[in-house]
């Protein structure tokens, strides 16, 4: 406990307003005395001479903020404020010596909010993976009963579990293959790739590698690309597999026998593909959540294509990599358009 006989309000303010952390000195009767930058920074509405309870009118802060002006001990506590977006907050509550029967008071808030979110996502991640891994290994060990049980000696039987068993199998490889480029992504997100390579040679590469899958879905694949080779500062395999995730979902969930066209442009300092299908379209509502990890408008049809519930995930995370940025537009019944907007080689790049 600080003596404000020898370290009196006046310095305590001085005090507090230098320090780096979201503090706020309260008087005896809970209004502010001072408030560091960081702590104004993060609440706003409160100013030196109001009353903490004015604008923090959590009943579980008020409550310890008045013991230990009371009593003169320490209290830790969370809040969580549900608007106008969700924040969580450690805050440590300390008392000065005052000179009557009531204490000041020292609040110290950690914001929480970011550490919260991650492990909400981390728990989610590896909740909706072992789903996702749970569903075919189910079928499979299912189909391994069977065939050493009912279906021992019936030819025909064991033939078509095999295939389905098969079938099975390649889902949860593509699903192990798409977590570990997704965690290889991640752990590189802080260094910019600075290799020159070709977003138009990509282009052609992959369009090439998927013309047998647009035959099968009798789509027509429309590549557009400069004459000259556009160069961006990148990392070729996470570009190759940018490519393949966006011109494969058109493919897949555009409209069988239409048009997927894909645009390579470039601009002053940028480049840019656009895949661009004439399927059915996405609703509003599911623009915002795309890029989110196993998010599927209809799972039913995106399991029945192969889909792993990662590629846009994936896309998303090799655009920030490149420092780039991806959007999305799509109406309900005018196909959607997804476009990644990348540095060129060469250009003056921020946030590298």
């Amino acid at each position: 406990m600080i003596d404000t006989a020898v370290f009196p309000i006046t310095a305590a303010r001085s005090f507090v307003e230098a320090l780096g952390s979201a503090v706020v000195l309260l008087d005896e009767l809970g209004v502010a005395q001072a408030l560091s930058p960081a702590m104004r920074a993060l609440i706003p509405g409160l100013e030196v001479g109001k009353l903490l309870a004015l604008v923090l009118r959590d009943p579980d802060l008020i409550e310890a903020i008045e013991a230990v002006a009371r009593d003169g001990e320490r209290k830790t506590l969370e809040l969580v404020e549900r608007v106008p977006v969700e924040r969580t907050f450690r805050i440590h509550i300390a008392a000065l010596a005052g000179s009557g029967e009531r204490h000041p008071t020292l609040l110290t808030f950690e914001d929480l909010s970011e550490q919260r979110v991650i492990e909400r996502m981390r728990v989610d991640f590896v909740a909706n993976a072992s789903h996702e891994l749970r569903t075919p290994l189910a079928s499979l060990l299912g189909f391994v009963e069977t065939l050493q049980g009912p279906a021992r000696n019936d030819e025909r039987a064991r033939e078509r579990f095999l295939g389905i068993m098969r079938e099975q199998g390649l889902r949860m490889a593509r699903l192990v293959d798409d977590l570990l480029s997704l965690s290889r992504i991640e752990q590189r997100a802080h260094v910019a790739p600075d290799t020159p390579v070709d977003l138009a040679g990509i282009s052609r590469e992959i369009v090439d590698s998927l013309t047998l899958l647009a035959r099968e879905r009798e789509v027509t694949l429309k590549l557009k690309t400069p004459s000259e080779p556009l160069k961006v500062p990148g990392d070729r395999d996470e570009l190759l597999r940018l490519m393949e995730n966006l011109v494969e979902n058109a493919i897949k969930y555009g409209k069988r026998g239409g048009e997927v066209a894909i645009t390579v442009e470039a601009q002053d300092e940028e480049a840019s593909v656009c895949v661009r299908d004439d399927g059915p379209g996405i609703a509003p509502e599911h623009l915002p959540r795309l890029t989110e990890r196993f998010y599927r408008i209809d799972t039913a049809a995106s399991r029945e294509a192969g889909g792993t519930g990662l590629g846009l995930a994936i896309v998303k995370h090799i655009v920030l990599r490149h420092r780039g940025r991806l959007t999305i537009e799509s109406k309900p019944g005018q196909g959607a358009t997804f476009k990644a907007i990348l540095p060129r080689f060469g250009a003056t790049r921020t946030g590298a």
